[in-house]
This record gives structure tokens, sequence and C-alpha cells, in this order.
């Protein structure tokens, strides 16, 4: 598949592919011509990229993790598991938080026990 064909697919300018190949996170092949060629293992690859890149994980890192041979791959894949479940459990937190808070009847933060405790422990 063409370069054009990728970017359009995947809603990104084709100089960010160039980019993502130059730093060799995704490197499709190269037709005789010099041109790109990027086979649906290629794009897979991109749709994953983007989808760690919408959770912040840098580009380095996800060529870490798209690259099994890479020595730090396993540690770098465990710091991201590590924060993503440090985050979910402070995104559970708050719904709890806010869930009760929608319904609370008391008029002030402070006179209450669950709205009090959420704001000790989200810290």
């Amino acid at each position: 598949m063409k370069i054009g064909e990728v970017a359009r697919q995947l809603d990104v300018p084709t100089h960010v592919l160039r980019h993502w190949d130059d730093v060799e996170v995704v490197v499709p092949e190269r037709l005789p011509s010099g041109h790109r060629d990027y086979s649906e293992e290629h794009v897979r690859r991109l749709q994953v990229l983007r989808a760690c890149q919408g959770v912040g994980i840098s580009l380095a890192d996800i060529r870490l993790i798209l690259h099994r041979g890479e020595p730090e791959r396993t540690s770098v894949i465990e710091e991201h598991l590590t924060r993503i479940r440090r985050q979910q459990a402070q995104l559970d937190h708050a719904e709890r938080f806010l869930e009760h808070v929608v319904s609370c009847t008391h008029d002030l933060l402070t006179r209450c026990t669950q709205c009090s405790d959420y704001s000790t422990v989200s810290k």
C-alpha cells in the first residue's frame, strides 16, 4: 500500500509516516523505485502506535514495545502497566466519588464523610 493510502486510512499526514519510518518505529518495505510499501502488518503496527500515543506512551517507548528484540522492552512494558494500573485505580476512585456527589445532599463537602474521604485519598 502506498504512503498516501495509509495516511488517509490512519488520518495522519504523510510526513508523520515518514518520520515514524526515519526513527524506525514502523519501517515499511521499499519498492525498487524507493517508494515505501506498507503491508497489512505495517498498517496494524501503525494502528497500535496511534493507540499507544493516545494513552500517553512516547514514540521511543512505542518503538521498544513494537520490536520484540529490544533488550529494554519488558521493563518498559512493565513500567507502563504500573502507570496504567495506578491511573485506573485513580479513575475508579474518582468515578465512585462523582457517582456519590451527584446525589449528595450535603451543602458543604466537609459535612459529608464520603466527599471528605475522597479529598484525602486522591492525592
